[in-house]
């Protein structure tokens, strides 16, 4: 079995587990290919050798990676995500950062996990994603989202109105600091900060949360995944931002927006006894008071 290994810079705290992992991995008899940054600080700070496989884009994943492991955080599983892309290449997060609703396997529980890996003792949880359309065609290739797609205010105070339509029928035009169209995954990210439903994976919606909206009477919606959202953006200045993710791109006033469900999904490997609903629970204290 290949398996691919991505990780941002490593903290020295961190470095153990890269080691611990990987001598896991060589015990299998299983073979370790990191991604080519990473490979380079693990051979220079922990003396592994260099002649270990690397990969530096996505379109390696389409020869032969069978599980790609994320170690970090939420962001580092997402930018995991960017390499796997349409490939259908399993992922798994480890969780060295602090909340982790995506990398949600503790570094307690990694030996454990990965012998579940080796029995074949787990399953796939899908998870869809978001593509946009802009007309300058903004973000190239990388024009797809896990979490969400986010209209900001750039450089001004001033509140903005984001015009939405739902499969080509007006909406509702938004008086707000932005809005978030998440999918399920992105539900527990910043939908959840602004006030929107946690959305439990496998469902097949998108959300429109609006950020810090003027109208108290306005209030997430949740819609079907197959109907494109159109969304264009107005106010005092003549440029805004679009995130995908956290990826920044300045958008012209007026200028629209198509969001579409994605062509292809994701498959985030899964426990029996680690599922999206203990995640949430332990994440979220749920009946941590014990009157409950």
């Amino acid at each position: 079995m290949n398996v691919a290994i991505y990780g941002r810079k490593p903290t020295k705290q961190h470095l153990g587990d890269y080691q611990e992992i990987i001598n896991l991995i060589d015990s299998f008899g299983w073979n370790v290919i990191l991604e080519k940054e990473l490979k380079q600080q693990l051979v220079e700070r922990i003396g592994i050798s260099p002649k270990v496989d690397e990969f530096e884009s996505h379109s390696d994943f389409h020869k032969g990676i069978d599980l790609t492991l994320s170690i970090g955080g939420d962001g580092t599983f997402i930018k995991t995500v960017s390499y796997i892309r349409d490939s259908g290449v399993p992922i798994l997060g480890i969780n060295t950062g602090r909340l982790g609703f995506l990398a949600n396997i503790s570094r307690e529980q990694v030996e454990y996990t990965m012998n579940q890996v080796r029995q074949k003792k787990f399953d796939f949880q899908k998870r869809s994603l978001l593509r946009i359309k802009t007309e300058e065609d903004l973000f190239g290739d990388d024009n797809f989202a896990l979490n969400e797609v986010t209209f900001h205010k750039k450089d001004t105070a001033s509140m903005i109105t984001v015009h939405a339509s739902l499969e080509d029928k007006y909406l509702n035009s938004y008086w707000a600091d932005g809005l978030i169209v998440a999918t399920p995954t992105g539900s527990t990210a910043y939908n959840l900060s602004c006030g929107g439903p946690i959305i439990t994976p496998g469902c097949q919606v998108h959300i429109l949360t609006p950020i810090a909206p003027h109208n108290l009477n306005v209030r997430p919606m949740v819609v079907p995944d197959h109907m494109p959202i159109k969304l264009s953006i107005e106010g005092r200045d003549r440029k805004y931002l679009i995130s995908l993710d956290g990826n920044s791109k300045s958008i012209k006033q007026g200028e629209e927006v198509i969001i579409s469900k994605a062509e292809f999904m994701i498959n985030v490997v899964k426990f029996e006894d680690n599922n999206f609903l203990d995640t949430i629970r332990n994440k979220m204290l749920w009946g941590i008071d014990k009157r409950n």
